[in-house]
């Protein structure tokens, strides 16, 4: 069984197939026993290569994922274990980690995960110490040996960790920073990548393009939601962050539902028409998952599908949700319903250039290029504050001005400068440092739905330089919160942040 998983992905005449379950509250209740009944009979089927187990969907508590993971193991399947940056800080993480290297799961599925909403007597806290792409790396440097001391190596842990994407976005801004991050996902170590949930098939179609064209050796898997009529309408409403559901497919659903069997025989035949679809247009694999969803009818779909796989294209048409007004990376092609190979012109829709972003560039060529007449200057004069009685004043003048004017939260740690001087700390509800999660809406944002999404901002505040591409090639690292509540200027000119090394700024430790 072990590496089965991982086989189907990465060779090339296999067609990987993932069942998606949701792990639901509590340790021994009913649906996790009629789920675990299922899970004995895919165990048999060939034709099913991993059970994929959700982290706490919705932003609700459920069963732990890794601990689900290692039951079913037990059942003769392998897990496709979520692993998600909420809930948990790096430690947590890294153990995490090391107990399923000890109990033998290796495929994992890294994202974002979803915004915190309900907990025990309240909201809980939310938690995004490192990004997916961070998380990347650490199980990319365990798969190598971990140092975790000069002279210590970790013995080399065997994961096999993919990434998420979604193609289904309508903005150009809210498209684009997910293809970008996807990228640092890939030079992270992500070996796959699985698609969010939609119904376009020109957007499946793009992104199978898109990664070809950049010449990524990623697979990807496609993802199939079987498609109640209640949980359409909480997607349709956006209620579900990063599933698409158009207008239009609603009340197709909302028809279907009026049938003798609630429109079950009309959401399997669409699903394994998707199936057929996205197997022939070279997708590595399906995740198919859906509300209740029983064996019986992941089968029927895998058995349907392909028997539709030799005339997929006649399926297309029966796929047009185009958002309204979205945007797609490549042109139509009308004698198919897909997309040509030929982008569309992306030097359209440059916006203004913002007056906070114009003075802040000055700002940034004055005070922070290592080029400039005036940084030995101010570099000499933050050794000098350093550690001296005037530090505690400077760091809350700092703070004043920079509260003003970026929304500080005093992290010492500060990406403006690669961010088109807007701050991830206090504008971004998930803190993300190197790219936009999965669940804007139309371009607004997943957690404050009245407020643009952070990226669509940075995106096209650096747009209107030309420079929005600089959100693929800037890799930030964590926050170090040991500089929390310290001045960012100091640790920027001393050399304690993340931007030392890439500013060739010799480290200062206050004793020089």
């Amino acid at each position: 069984m072990s590496g089965r998983f991982r086989a189907s992905v990465l060779l090339d005449e296999d067609f990987s197939v993932i069942w998606e379950l949701v792990p639901d509250k509590g340790a021994r209740e009913r649906t996790q026993k009629e789920v675990l009944a299922d899970i004995e009979k895919v165990a048999q089927d060939e034709r099913v290569h991993a059970i994929a187990i959700t982290d706490n969907p919705n932003g609700e508590s459920e069963i732990s994922a890794t601990y689900l993971g290692m039951d079913i193991s037990k059942l003769g399947i392998e897990p496709l274990v979520y692993f998600t940056c909420k809930d948990k800080n790096r430690n947590q993480m890294e153990s995490e980690l090391h107990a399923m290297a000890r109990a033998g799961i290796s495929n994992l599925l890294v994202m974002t995960g979803d915004y915190p909403i309900n907990g025990f007597k309240g909201g809980p806290k939310p938690v995004f110490d490192l990004d997916s792409i961070h998380v990347l790396q650490l199980i990319n440097e365990m798969n190598h040996g971990l140092k975790v001391r000069s002279s210590t190596t970790m013995a080399y842990t065997n994961f096999f960790a993919g990434a998420v994407v979604s193609p289904f976005k309508r903005e150009e801004a809210e498209l684009m920073t997910q293809y970008f991050k996807l990228q640092k996902k890939i030079e992270a170590g992500a070996k796959f990548i699985i698609t969010q949930l939609g119904y376009d098939a020109r957007k499946f179609h793009e992104i199978l393009q898109y990664v070809q064209m950049k010449g990524w050796n990623a697979p990807v898997i496609a993802n199939i939601y079987v498609l109640t009529y209640g949980v359409a309408r909480i997607m349709n409403s956006g209620r579900f962050p990063g599933r698409v559901v158009t207008d239009r497919l609603m009340k197709i659903i909302e028809n279907e539902r009026d049938a003798p069997d609630g429109g079950l025989e009309a959401r399997l035949n669409r699903s394994a028409k998707m199936y057929a679809i996205l197997k022939g247009m070279g997708f590595s694999g399906v995740h198919i998952g859906g509300h209740g969803l029983k064996y019986r009818d992941l089968s029927r779909i895998i058995e349907e599908g392909e028997s539709l796989v030799s005339n997929w294209s006649e399926f297309v048409h029966e796929f047009d949700y185009p958002q309204e007004n979205g945007f797609y990376y490549f042109k139509k092609d009308e004698s198919t319903n897909l997309n040509s190979d030929e982008p569309v012109d992306l030097s359209r829709n440059i916006h203004n250039k913002s007056l906070h972003h114009i003075f802040s560039r000055g700002v940034e060529k004055v005070k922070f290029n290592p080029k400039s007449f005036f940084f030995k200057p101010l570099h000499s004069i933050a050794s000098s504050i350093d550690g001296s009685w005037f530090e505690r004043y400077f760091t809350s003048f700092e703070y004043w001005i920079k509260g003003l004017s970026n929304n500080c939260m005093a992290c010492g740690d500060c990406v403006l400068l690669e961010l088109a001087y807007l701050c991830p700390m206090s504008q971004c509800p998930k803190n993300q440092r190197n790219g936009p999660c999965g669940g804007s809406l139309n371009g607004w944002c997943q957690v404050n739905p009245e407020k643009k999404c952070f990226y669509v901002r940075v995106y096209n505040r650096l747009k209107s330089y030309g420079e929005e591409e600089t959100l693929a090639a800037h890799l930030i690292p964590p926050y170090d919160w040991r500089l929390y509540h310290t001045s960012s200027w100091l640790n920027f000119y001393l050399g304690r942040d993340h931007s030392a090394e890439k500013s060739g700024i010799k480290r200062h430790n206050g004793n020089e």
